[in-house]
């Protein structure tokens, strides 16, 4: 499966986010994720859709849309009419799943779900076992803030996800988000991550070290 490098626009200026895109798409990556925080799910506030919208207008990168909300549901059309590829929702919060997983199908939009850190796999199982899914994302910091320290108990969750897609003949990608640099690449790929979301690593290193970075991943450019 391929593998990508997906920086976060969260850790890029914000005075500039049109150049935290140019950034990324000058060193040839695919993709880009942007964080949605609404400071009840998540003890931070980020980015609304019309700065996805404004975004869109300035880029063809793989829009990567990751929404830490506690109603989710209520925003999805929202975010895919902003230009969202691939929509991510969280288990944690009370709503409809499966229903809000078919909105964002109807939507013509890949979908995802994601987990804490200490959320267990068994709370996701029912939706990977009752629809196809196109990502599943495994926070690797306790969400809310860039800059924090990867948590490496999480890659036991990968394993079981990666496994679990096999015995099931699934094909979602496995991501992981928080605190990822480059030394924390050979153990994520080990365990089957496909997906390495990076900020503050990504966007504080030189063009040589962004190069080296992407190099360590395997994306094909």
């Amino acid at each position: 499966m391929e593998k990508i490098l997906a920086p976060s626009i969260l850790a890029g200026n914000h005075a500039n986010l049109k150049n935290a895109l140019n950034i990324a798409e000058q060193d040839g990556r695919k993709w880009i994720h942007l964080d949605i925080m609404d400071g009840h799910f998540v003890p931070n506030l980020s980015f609304g859709p019309q700065t996805v919208a404004d975004l869109r207008r300035e880029s063809e990168l793989f829009f990567d849309v990751h929404l830490m909300l506690d109603n989710p549901h209520l925003y999805v059309d929202a975010f895919a009419r902003a230009g969202a590829d691939l929509i991510t929702i969280h288990i944690e919060p009370s709503y409809d799943h499966l229903e809000t997983i078919h909105q964002i199908r109807l939507l013509d939009k890949k979908v995802g779900i994601a987990i804490n850190p200490s959320t267990p796999i068994d709370d996701i199982l029912d939706v990977i076992n009752s629809i196809e899914l196109d990502l599943v994302l495994c926070m690797t910091v306790n969400p809310g803030f860039g800059g924090q320290s990867f948590i490496h108990d999480v890659l036991q969750k990968v394993e079981k996800l990666a496994a679990i897609r096999d015995e099931i003949s699934s094909n979602y990608m496995i991501e992981v988000d928080g605190g990822v640099g480059p030394e924390h690449i050979q153990p994520c790929l080990n365990a089957g991550v496909d997906v390495f979301v990076a900020g503050t690593a990504y966007y504080k290193g030189n063009d040589s070290e962004r190069r080296a970075f992407s190099e360590s991943v395997g994306e094909k450019t």
